[in-house]
């Protein structure tokens, strides 16, 4: 059986000094919140770093071609970084372009900045089935704000970007 000690001015020892201002249930709850609703949720306008959204495949999969071109464009119009574990399709990186250009405002929304690079087996299609709109989908994708994000190296294996605050 444990032992319970007092400190000397009759409080448990290890337990905090009763403060009349500072009420708690023994449920720890705060009777000044009864709906248990706990801290304010962190203020999104926070400018201290930078989001960077990675979507997986799976989420994309069962989308149609606008429906991923709004949620990567809300994305970066936000300032957010947007990585898609898996790109988009030729046709559909297109469309995102065509999309962008019709929103770019100059006193807003500069545009974006977007890197892709093959993934795993991405050189097997080869330069033919490129040119002939094959493109192998399994590849990693960066998007980001224009004004934010700038590529500083490419090759096959490794994409080098600078972001910024702004």
């Amino acid at each position: 059986m444990s032992e319970i000690t007092t400190d000397e001015d009759g409080e448990t020892a290890g337990s905090p000094k009763n403060d009349p201002d500072e009420t708690v249930l023994e449920d720890g709850s705060d009777p000044d919140d009864p709906e248990g609703s706990g801290p304010e949720p962190p203020d999104d306008t926070d400018d201290s770093g930078i989001q960077i959204d990675m979507i997986s495949a799976e989420r994309l999969e069962g989308m149609r071609t606008m429906e991923k071109i709004r949620l990567i464009l809300d994305g970066v119009h936000d300032g957010n970084i947007v990585i898609l574990e898996q790109g988009l399709a030729p046709d559909e990186e297109s469309k995102l372009i065509e999309v962008t250009m019709s929103e770019i405002n100059p006193d807003g929304f500069t545009g974006i900045e977007i890197e892709t690079y093959p993934g795993e087996g991405g050189n097997e299609s080869g330069f033919l089935g490129r040119l002939m709109g094959k493109d192998d989908p399994n590849k990693l994708t960066v998007i980001g704000p224009a004004n934010r994000i700038e590529t500083l190296h490419k090759d096959e294996s490794l994409i080098s970007t600078l972001v910024t605050r702004t």
